[in-house]
């Protein structure tokens, strides 16, 4: 049966991360407490306010929150951040809004979907800081925020990426967080061969502990109570009178995020879950293979935790839309062209906080509005995981690719990668077209990874497993507070 992390399962091991975390001063924040850190001890918050919010420091795993103030140092909390896109630059009447991942530790929410496997496994003994390395298998963003939590939690990471991914990532690995990195063949789209080196890591690493994205739970149930509750805090902000939640727009990537739709869907029942995938792998669109470069979106299968059920929606955007955007949105001949077509500074200004997946995010966002002819009492939220920050080597890419930016090259840009959006490479999915893409997980997760044909069936036909499966934060939080109450940490500050 599918796991639930529900009890204490190895007691020696829990003893040695109590001492750990009591040596090293290591609190951890409640569940509850990402969503409403205004809960969070002010004691706690005292300390923060000379914190760096990259800084190594285990008080920053209480900065695991949408609702970090976008500061570099010394920010407490206050609503959650966002973005508004408006008509001028989307071309449609629907409300586009982007939640904002450039204000978490390492610059990109990943970091939560992390803690929201390890915590778990901390705190019921299943993982004994003392002795196991965590490995993070990635596209990106979540090794890079594995890394990070492990650190803060007082064990060792080990990090899996392609080779091809951009080299911010692994030099911020290396000689920041100190982790093992591993670079695997290939780019964005080759999760096939982390999954290998994964299996290699099994037989050979008896320390190592992996935690795969695309088949935790604690990935997706992290996003299900953390994420989607954002998304509605920032609705009651945003919303008019007659305004509703259209549609939610999500890469599909480990399918952690798209799983705040699971959530959006409980109170908002006609809720459109879009799920967004590159053209040159359309593995959901069109059961398609490739190579893309919209980062952090692995793709070439279906992940273990997407509640195929609940996606209305697959959208494939052209990753060179993507590249020429990103210049659009991060050069000064671009910014110069906006500036004309009506945009405000302010807009233009915050554009950088958006990255390569949020770009795209933003285009499948635009082509729901169209599909579905989406008016201005429509609101679409979709994620911007990381900012422009972490691709200022991409762009010097594109630079020595294609020369300087130019004023007619943003026009261009703009009439075709914006504009130029249509309803094609899209499709509205029917109840067999879903059943489908569930079966797809067959191939990936019954043949090749060991997962149990009982378990896949269960995930289809169980109509309770989905919510047990996202509820379980309540009861980890209990365990957190337990395992606080054993440091004595919290009540001795």
């Amino acid at each position: 049966m599918i796991q639930i992390i529900d009890k204490v399962t190895n007691e020696k091991a829990l003893e040695n991360a109590v001492s750990r975390f009591k040596e090293r001063g290591i609190i951890l924040p409640t569940f509850a407490q990402q969503r409403n850190p205004e809960t969070i001890p002010e004691r706690i918050k005292e300390k923060l306010k000379n914190i760096g919010l990259w800084e190594i420091n285990p008080l920053n795993l209480f900065r695991i929150t949408w609702k970090n103030e976008p500061k570099e140092k010394g920010g407490l909390f206050g609503n959650v951040n966002y973005i508004e896109l408006p008509k001028a630059l989307t071309g449609v009447d629907a409300r586009i809004v982007l939640l904002i991942g450039k204000w978490f530790p390492t610059g990109a929410h990943k970091v939560g979907a992390a803690y929201g496997c390890l915590a778990p496994r901390i705190t019921t003994g299943e993982f004994d800081p003392t002795y196991h390395k965590a490995v993070w298998p990635s596209t990106g963003n979540y090794c890079r925020g594995g890394a990070f939590d492990s650190k803060l939690m007082g064990t060792e990471s080990v990090a899996i990426l392609p080779e091809e991914m951009s080299k911010e990532r692994f030099t911020w690995l290396r000689d920041v967080i100190g982790s093992e990195v591993i670079a695997t063949p290939g780019c964005e789209s080759n999760v096939k061969e982390i999954y290998d080196k994964c299996w290699e890591i099994r037989r050979t690493r008896p320390d190592c502990i992996i935690f795969n994205q695309f088949d935790e739970f604690g990935n997706a149930a992290w996003h299900y109570n953390t994420t989607g509750k954002a998304i509605e805090d920032v609705y009651n902000l945003v919303k008019t009178a007659k305004s509703q939640i259209a549609a939610y727009v999500s890469a599909t990537g480990s399918a952690g995020t798209i799983a705040a739709g699971d959530y959006l869907r409980t109170i908002a029942p006609h809720v459109k879950v879009v799920a967004s995938e590159a053209l040159q792998c359309p593995t959901l669109l069109q059961n398609g293979f490739g190579g893309h470069r919209i980062e952090g979106i692995g793709d070439k299968h279906v992940p273990w935790i997407h509640n195929v059920k609940n996606t209305d929606v697959v959208t494939a955007i052209d990753d060179e839309d993507c590249m020429r955007i990103l210049r659009l949105f991060n050069e000064k001949e671009g910014h110069a062209y906006l500036k004309a077509m009506g945009i405000s500074q302010e807009l233009i200004d915050n554009l950088h906080l958006i990255g390569i997946s949020g770009i795209g995010n933003m285009l499948s966002a635009i082509k729901t509005a169209t599909y579905y002819e989406m008016t201005g009492d429509d609101v679409i939220f979709s994620i911007a995981t990381d900012s422009a920050d972490m691709y200022q080597s991409r762009l010097e890419e594109l630079t020595h690719e294609k020369g300087s930016y130019s004023n007619i090259q943003a026009v261009k840009d703009f009439e075709k990668c914006i504009a130029g959006q249509h309803t094609d490479n899209m499709k509205e999915l029917s109840f067999y077209d879903r059943k489908a893409i569930h079966n797809l997980k067959y191939y990936t997760w019954i043949e090749q990874q060991g997962k149990e044909l009982e378990d896949l069936n269960q995930m289809w036909n169980d109509r309770e497993i989905w919510g047990k499966l996202f509820d379980q934060l309540n009861h980890w939080d209990d365990l957190i507070n337990d395992f606080n109450e054993r440091t004595g940490l919290l009540k001795n500050l």
